[in-house]
């Protein structure tokens, strides 16, 4: 790996780069599905190639290649230059970076079991194990189990002297029972819809989830959400569990703090942001009790935004972002933190591969738990009326990431601080800044999960990116209930 990116290096700098980075990925990468009792798919493919950014006349140029020859990596080397002098031809002002020390570090994330030594055929007879029991139970039309893993090798050196090497290895699973009824489709996922619980983890995380375990209640919600109530229509108390509170922060805050979306810079998929560079120290985004951060430490936990250096060489961070409610940070790299008057990049800078461009990412985007002890049940117990809401099934909101509407899979009515049925179809909808400022109540750390989102999408060409979001189950009030699928 080291004689390929100096090679690149060496090229890029005779060339005429001021700066010039250099990353090469090796990256294996395991998909496998069953549907219905039957294998769905099963992919195993390795991927390795070297991606070269540099500046030239104050501008940026990228080029990348899986031809690991001399020849061919000077030439990807020769072709980033002759970009970023193009792009000078027509570039508004010099592109400048904020210093960054540069660290030689060589760093494993932690995997107690490697997830490419269990046998393909292991893990589909895991997943054939789930898919019987979801389908054991009547009324289940439709049985979804998948599992997936990654293990990503990177080399990053640049002309600043940085030498970063890092392993990390991720994996995730989870499954669907769907049940078709009349003209009604429901379901119910475990643990998370949209392909489970992700993790930076080997294949410790699958054994931990206990799928089969879950199967059968899951499997009895997605029937029994046809003879259930829906949700009714009304202006009141909303309990969100921790999954679905985690793809609202991924909406509502990590989208919108992305600096290079603030800048006008991006605005592929989600758009641009309402956190315009006025807002910043001058927002009330949320109750007091709303502390979010951006945190990139394994300190922080095993999340898909769990690094130690980012793709530019910037070491991980915990960065506030909403700190007792107030509006503090964005989310950066080193040329969009010199924008705005920053002295350092909080390490935001990932690619997807080595043949795209490093982009300003979400990391860990968490809101911290409450500080007192408080359960989910005591959390209802303390609700006279409301809806207790679990797990996503839809979400839209708009181009600036202010208004939104999201659906999960199941509610629950709470009267007198008790459950008291089942809901189906419900929903919720609001204004980001109102309902961050309507949480009166959130539980405690013993509550708080991790999540993984592994499928965000950002850029053109698209890059599709894992992220983390921790949280706990938490309370607003005053929350529109019921509206996104109300029967004409």
């Amino acid at each position: 790996m080291q004689d390929l990116a100096l090679w690149a290096l060496d090229t890029a700098v005779q060339r005429g780069a001021s700066y010039a980075e250099v990353r090469v990925l090796d990256e294996r990468h395991r998909s496998l599905s069953t549907k219905n009792g039957k294998v769905g798919h099963v992919s195993d493919a390795d991927s390795l190639g070297i991606g070269i950014r540099v500046l030239v006349s104050g501008a940026w140029g990228f080029a990348a290649t899986d031809v690991l020859t001399r020849p061919g990596i000077e030439r990807a080397a020769a072709h980033a230059v002759a970009i970023a002098r193009a792009s000078a031809t027509v570039k508004t002002a010099d592109v400048v970076l904020v210093p960054e020390p540069a660290a030689q570090i060589r760093w494993s994330s932690p995997c107690e079991i490697d997830p490419f030594s269990v046998s393909i055929d292991q893990q589909i007879a895991e997943l054939l194990a789930v898919d019987r029991e979801l389908r054991a139970v009547q009324g289940v039309t439709l049985a979804e189990a998948d599992m997936e893993f990654r293990r990503m090798h990177q080399l990053f050196i640049n002309s600043e002297g940085a030498r970063i090497e890092q392993i990390r290895t991720t994996a995730g699973a989870g499954y669907v029972a769907t049940s078709f009824h009349e003209d009604e489709i429901q379901k119910r996922s475990y643990p998370n819809s949209f392909g489970g619980q992700h993790q930076l983890a080997g294949y410790e995380l699958v054994r931990d989830l206990r799928l089969v375990e879950h199967a059968r209640r899951v499997a009895e919600e997605a029937v029994a959400l046809h003879s259930a109530a829906q949700c009714p229509q009304f202006t009141g108390t909303l309990i969100l569990d921790s999954s679905q509170l985690g793809l609202q922060i991924h909406e509502s805050i990590g989208h919108p703090i992305e600096l290079d979306r603030v800048l006008g810079m991006e605005a592929n998929f989600a758009g641009m942001s309402f956190l315009t560079l006025d807002k910043l120290n001058n927002l009330r985004y949320g109750s007091p009790l709303v502390n979010v951060v951006a945190d990139a430490r394994l300190e922080h936990g095993p999340g898909l935004g769990t690094f130690a250096f980012d793709d530019e060489g910037v070491a991980a961070q915990r960065t506030d972002i909403i700190r007792n409610g107030e509006f503090v940070g964005y989310i950066s790299g080193r040329d969009t933190a010199a924008m705005i008057g920053q002295n350092r990049s909080n390490g935001c800078m990932r690619a997807e591969s080595w043949n795209r461009v490093p982009m300003i990412r979400m990391t860990n985007i968490s809101i911290l738990p409450g500080e007192r002890p408080l359960s989910p049940e005591e959390l209802i117990a303390g609700t006279d009326s409301g809806v207790y809401m679990e797990t996503n099934r839809s979400w839209s909101i708009d181009d600036k990431r202010y208004n939104f509407q999201f659906g999960c899979e199941v509610g629950w009515e709470i009267k007198n601080g008790r459950k008291v049925r089942m809901l189906k179809n419900p929903s919720y909808s609001g204004i980001t800044t109102e309902f961050w400022n309507s949480l009166d109540a959130i539980c405690s750390r013993e509550y708080w999960t991790l999540w993984g989102t592994p499928n965000c999408g950002k850029g053109q060409p698209q890059q599709t990116m894992g992220t983390g979001h921790g949280a706990s189950p938490a309370r607003f009030r005053n929350i529109k209930i019921g509206t996104a699928y109300q029967k004409s």
